[in-house]
């Protein structure tokens, strides 16, 4: 049994800065970021064509200065007030890939970067697609849909990475979640 307790939990958090999206906070000597808008979860979408290639996008990032390859995610919340992770789901993946899903699994839930941020990130698997459109985002995200044959998207993804593209390293997760559930048991 851990003994150990942390006090930082109990202290009083101050806030260093707000700006529209983000906010800057301390508790105790710990700084870290936090969402303004939403409720500080994010879904990442698993998903599938019938044809069997994965869906990817890429998107230029601006705190990284550089396009990444990504699979389709987005905020819960953000702007629906009665937002699900199922729904922020089914909704990110028509919007940023024209894809909608008949049924989306939640897989797992955990921090994003635990030292960094609040924010935590759903795995869901997207199933039973079906193509309604033709993706891109909304307003000015300019994404670009892949759909990478399954069985050759890990190459697909190092000669990206040898392009210059920044790679979101939960891809490998997602990759692994697309036949497994998050205990090693097959998905059905």
């Amino acid at each position: 049994m851990d003994t150990a307790t942390d006090d930082s939990i109990s202290e009083q958090t101050e806030t260093l800065y707000e700006g529209q999206w983000l906010r800057l906070s301390r508790r105790g000597k710990w700084e870290f970021a936090e969402r303004t808008h939403g409720n500080g979860m994010a879904v990442i979408i698993i998903a599938v064509t019938p044809d069997d290639k994965v869906v990817f996008v890429d998107q230029y990032r601006t705190p990284l200065g550089a396009r990444t390859i990504e699979m389709p995610a987005g905020l819960v919340g953000d702007d629906h007030a009665d937002d699900t992770l199922a729904s922020a789901a089914k909704r990110e993946l028509i919007e940023e890939t024209g894809w909608e899903a008949a049924q989306v699994d939640v897989l797992l839930v955990g921090p994003t970067s635990s030292g960094m941020s609040s924010e935590r990130i759903a795995f869901v698997r997207a199933r039973n697609l079906t193509r309604i459109g033709p993706g891109g985002g909304v307003d000015d995200e300019d994404i670009v849909v892949h759909e990478i044959p399954r069985d050759e998207a890990p190459a697909w993804l190092m000669r990206k990475q040898a392009e210059g593209y920044e790679l979101d390293l939960k891809l490998w997760a997602g990759l692994w979640m697309i036949d497994r559930n998050p205990d090693g048991s097959e998905a059905r």
